[in-house]
């Protein structure tokens, strides 16, 4: 009899590992989930044999509370409760240091970042993890650009522009995609492959695979080829590269419980200064994003 049991536990087993699954976001109205990220960026420039290196740290918590079930979408409100910026350079020192929670009057970067905190957007989520619309970051970037207490017409107008290209609605909706576009159209079972791309000032064709698939997690992994073409008012970058995800989500419902990306891209940048000499240029990244449930506990720096 215990043999018997034995074997049926086997072949249900079997079963399930073999059974095609519907991989999605399965979330209810009011849940709320808080992610800690932590992201590391450096650049590495090469000119006649010296280096310049710029060292980039992103530490933050998010909040994404659900507002609406409906048919085939979630419209989800997100919340920063926390950001850090540090960014270092080898030949420069610091440049700049922010903790958003810290609010120093005298510094204009400190007083931007932390009228960030507690500003809900709002974001169209399908149950693939495509982010099909997000409301409110254009009115974020106007907050944030009025928090600097610049008072002149055209100072402002520089200061949205800029702010726009990383806090605004469409930014934010490519920046916050790479995080949960990850669930293919198709059922899949176990060592299944599916497609899908990112655009943005980082393009990727993505592969991916479902590694595990138990009743607690779903184990997927990533690969992908990347472009990135950056176009700043002194600088420019143009680099290609390769990227690896490796991601545990929640079964019951879809949503992110560690997710790990690193990247390696190489290319060339300009800069205004230097005309139009190309200088050799890599860029190495490293990504994680972990559900937390403490909001209390603090990010490193």
């Amino acid at each position: 009899m215990r043999n018997f049991f034995g074997i049926i536990f086997i072949v249900l087993s079997s079963t399930i590992s073999l059974a095609q699954t519907k991989l999605e976001y399965k979330l209810e109205k009011n849940a709320v989930f808080t992610i800690k990220q932590n992201a590391e960026q450096i650049i590495t420039q090469e000119l006649d044999g010296a280096s310049h290196v710029m060292t980039n740290k992103i530490n933050g918590i998010l909040e994404f509370k659900v507002l609406e079930v409906r048919d085939s979408t979630y419209k989800i409100a997100l919340k920063f409760k926390d950001l850090n910026l540090n960014m270092k350079s080898s030949i420069q020192g610091e440049l700049l240091n922010v903790r958003a929670k810290e609010v120093n009057p005298d510094d204009m970067q400190s007083q931007i970042f932390n009228s960030l905190l507690n500003r809900p957007v709002n974001i169209l989520l399908a149950k693939t993890g495509n982010i099909i619309e997000v409301k409110g970051g254009d009115s974020l970037v106007v907050k944030m650009a009025e928090a600097s207490g610049l008072t002149d017409e055209f100072s402002l107008k520089m200061m949205k522009k800029s702010l726009e290209k990383e806090f605004g609605s469409e930014a934010l909706s490519k920046s916050y995609e790479q995080m949960t576009y990850i669930y293919p159209k198709k059922k899949v079972r176990i060592g299944d492959t599916w497609k899908n791309k990112y655009t943005g000032k980082l393009e990727s064709q993505n592969t991916w695979t479902l590694k595990g698939l138990t009743a607690d997690t779903t184990t997927i992994d990533g690969i992908a080829e990347v472009h990135m073409d950056v176009t700043e008012l002194a600088t420019t970058m143009k680099l290609d590269g390769s990227q690896k995800t490796q991601i545990i989500t929640d079964t019951s419902t879809g949503f992110v419980k560690k997710m790990t990306v690193k990247g390696l891209s190489n290319g060339s940048s300009t800069m205004t200064q230097m005309g139009d000499q190309e200088i050799p240029t890599t860029i190495q990244s490293s990504i994680t994003y972990e559900l937390i449930d403490n909001l209390n506990e603090p990010i490193n720096n």
